[in-house]
């Protein structure tokens, strides 16, 4: 039976409102590029995507920040007067805050406070989609909670929830490190097969020797947007939200002259990233370490690109991929240049950067022109003679090289320049190839 308009009424009665969130931030004036103020925005826009409603900000200029209060005591006080004047139920602290500062503020404000990596790991849960999502970040909230366990228990115990019904006291707390450390232990080896699952998958790769590529980038900065573009259908979730794409999407890509190239999306960054996250999702951003080059997207629209950048290459270095050659996309050109609106005038590349609009195809073909540069780039020049029954390795080079193939008597010369891997193979089946013919024996198979 279909519900009436009444029972509509009802069901919207009873969805919970959103919470009224209150944001307060610390400047120390130890984060180059960023004030508090620039920082409260972003924060804001996580907010909002966790589906809070903002109702207002402080921030404060201090040395450094309050052991006791994260704020100092007077602007503490404030925010009690704040809380009077918006009725904020939640408060959010732009850095991570310790056990003692959170029990301080709960205590002051009687309303929920939690801090920026708390807001991260809660849009990340409600953005999991897939299975290996869904694990990574069950990991990541696991290890953000063992800390502050003793700060938790004693919340839960106060609304009457938790694990067990004993009461708080140290017994109680002692059993709920276990359940967490032991679940953490299972997590970490779930979180292990799907690492080797993907070592699978990129052996598999490699078998068939297509070039790889990583596109990274800042959090909404247009990397799905820019895949599904490339790709030319819709292959990945592309939303005008920060993390709307967790899980990675790989996809063969034609790059021209032939060429193709296997591309994934990964995960976005983001300024004060988690550790916990950075370290449960390793096994997800190890696509970027296996890539041969990335795809660096940059929102060229964004007043904090700079910063933006400088945030990447700080978790590219963490990941060991801070050295890999890549692209650099500045993508977004729409909303800065007319000619990206309407193609009036050839995208620009300079200096290994390229001018894109991953929304109108604006320089997507000066794209693929520079990847494919990159990628051959990277090959090495060969000069050898391989025989015939190596036509199945001759094939491949044909797919990934630039190569001319001079057919002799006995054997094939190939002459040009392949991918690395490729070039191993050629010299191993080669000296094989010189060993027979020296000992007077038949070709080897290929």
């Amino acid at each position: 039976m279909a519900p009436t308009s009444r029972d509509r009424r009802a069901l919207i009665e009873l969805a919970p409102p959103a919470e009224k969130a209150f944001l307060v931030a610390v400047d120390t004036g130890d984060d180059s590029g960023w004030t508090a103020e620039d920082s409260l925005v972003e924060l804001a826009n996580l907010a909002t995507t966790a589906g809070a409603e903002v109702v207002g900000a402080e921030w404060q200029n201090r040395r450094h920040v309050d052991p006791n209060w994260y704020v100092g005591k007077g602007k503490a006080e404030d925010l009690v007067a704040a809380k009077n004047e918006t009725r904020f139920d939640l408060l959010v602290a732009d850095d991570e805050l310790s056990p003692s500062q959170q029990k301080a503020l709960e205590s002051l404000l009687n309303v929920k406070v939690i801090d920026r990596s708390r807001l991260i790991l809660d849009i990340f849960a409600q953005h999991a989609r897939t299975h290996e999502g869904r694990l990574q970040v069950e990991l990541a909230q696991l290890e953000y909670q063992l800390p502050r366990l003793t700060r938790l228990w004693t919340h839960l115990s106060r609304t009457q929830g938790g694990i067990g019904s004993r009461g708080p006291g140290e017994s109680q707390l002692e059993t709920d490190r276990r359940i967490i450390r032991e679940r953490i232990k299972k997590m970490k080896a779930r979180v292990e097969e799907v690492r080797q699952n993907r070592e699978t998958t990129a052996r598999g790769r490699d078998r068939r020797l297509m070039a790889t590529v990583g596109i990274v980038g800042y959090t909404n900065a247009g990397k799905s947007t820019l895949l599904n573009s490339l790709v030319g259908s819709e292959v990945a979730l592309a939303e005008d939200k920060l993390f709307a794409t967790l899980d990675p999407t790989s996809r063969q890509v034609k790059l021209g002259d032939g060429q193709a190239a296997i591309v994934t999306d990964t995960v976005g960054f983001i300024h004060k990233l988690p550790h916990q996250l950075v370290d449960a999702f390793r096994a997800t951003l190890e696509e970027v370490n296996r890539a041969d080059v990335l795809i660096e997207v940059v929102d060229a629209s964004d007043a904090h690109f700079k910063e933006h950048r400088a945030t990447v290459q700080a978790v590219l270095d963490e990941l060991g991929a801070g050295d890999k050659p890549r692209v650099v996309v500045f993508n977004k050109a729409d909303l800065l240049e007319p000619a990206a609106r309407d193609g009036s005038a050839a995208a620009p590349s300079i200096a290994g950067a390229v001018f894109v609009s991953a929304l109108t195809g604006f320089g997507l073909d000066t794209l693929r022109v520079e990847v494919s540069a990159l990628l051959a780039s990277l090959w090495v020049a060969v000069d050898v003679h391989v025989p015939y029954t190596a036509g199945e390795l001759l094939a491949r080079i044909r797919e990934r090289g630039t190569v001319d193939l001079e057919y002799g008597n006995r054997d094939v010369q190939v002459t040009g320049r392949v991918a690395p891997v490729l070039a191993a193979e050629l010299e191993r089946v080669a000296a094989t190839w010189e060993s027979a013919l020296r000992d007077g024996g038949d070709a080897p198979e290929g």
